[in-house]
């Protein structure tokens, strides 16, 4: 699941989190909250946001370059905290670099499939619902869930205008709960580092404790393996965030949900 020749030595190496746009910070900030001594590198591609869309190709050949940066920034860790790009690159870069890497997907499958649970309801993006991820990989621990995906195309780019609360976005939230609420989930988890911006919105369609962010899942498991491999930094704390275009729309949708001081600075690639 995790890849990685990574030794001791390298614990006081950054992190990096990447995601299409502003919803890895749903991981990130779950990442501070458990390892605030770490140096952190947030990456968001918004030139090439929403991911959902994209084929695989696609996305091999945009995230491309992302990995390679991650490499010349010599980070101990990429904390895939993109649904779409853990659904469909992981398995393409899984071993090739130095650093560990850590897909949204894979990472949260098993403690999810422990849950109990026998009917799961996933939103995700177009492109990772057709890649069946969530579906294989929960019931690679735990066939006997079973698991209801719906896509949810427009919700990335309600999170990104920051239009939650329009009612045009309301009434496409409320139409996509109410055709998943057919299936009587016991749980519906929010396959996408996204959707969590939208959790007030949801709350109002559906029980919030039916709703479940992977977020803190995923952060945990993180912290416990690099705690497992004594790469847990102490003396660090720091942190640079990087958009691919519009940095000033990114930190005006972050800040909705992380206290962003940093101002994020404009990195382009030749592909991203």
């Amino acid at each position: 699941m995790v890849s990685s020749t990574t030794t001791s030595n390298n614990k006081n190496k950054p992190i990096a989190v990447f995601d299409s746009g502003v919803g890895g910070l749903t991981v990130y900030k779950k990442l501070k909250e458990l390892l605030p001594n770490e140096d952190y590198i947030y990456f968001g591609d918004l030139k090439n946001c929403p991911y959902g869309q994209k084929s695989k190709q696609q996305l091999i050949d945009l995230t491309a370059d992302i990995f390679n940066y991650f490499k010349y920034e010599d980070v101990k860790a990429v904390v895939m905290a993109c649904n779409t790009t853990s659904a469909n690159v992981y398995d393409e870069y899984n071993n090739k670099f130095d650093y560990t890497l850590y897909p949204i997907i894979q990472s949260c499958a098993k403690i999810i499939s422990q849950l109990p649970i026998e009917r799961l309801g996933v939103f995700a993006t177009s492109a990772t619902i057709s890649s069946g991820a969530y579906k294989r990989e929960i019931n690679k621990y735990n066939s006997n869930v079973k698991v209801f995906e719906m896509s949810c195309p427009g919700w990335v780019q309600i999170v990104e205008g920051n239009k939650q609360n329009d009612e045009l976005s309301v009434e496409l939230i409320k139409e996509n709960m109410d055709k998943m609420l057919e299936n009587n989930p016991d749980k519906i988890l929010l396959g996408c580092t996204h959707y969590p911006f939208l959790l007030d919105v949801l709350s109002t369609f559906a029980p919030r404790d039916m709703l479940i962010d992977p977020a803190e899942y995923f952060a945990n498991y993180i912290k416990e393996d690099l705690q497992s491999r004594d790469l847990l930094n102490e003396n660090g704390g720091h942190e640079r965030f990087y958009v691919s275009a519009n940095p000033n729309e990114f930190k005006v949708a972050a800040r909705m949900f992380y206290d962003l001081h940093e101002e994020p600075q404009l990195m382009n690639f030749a592909r991203a």
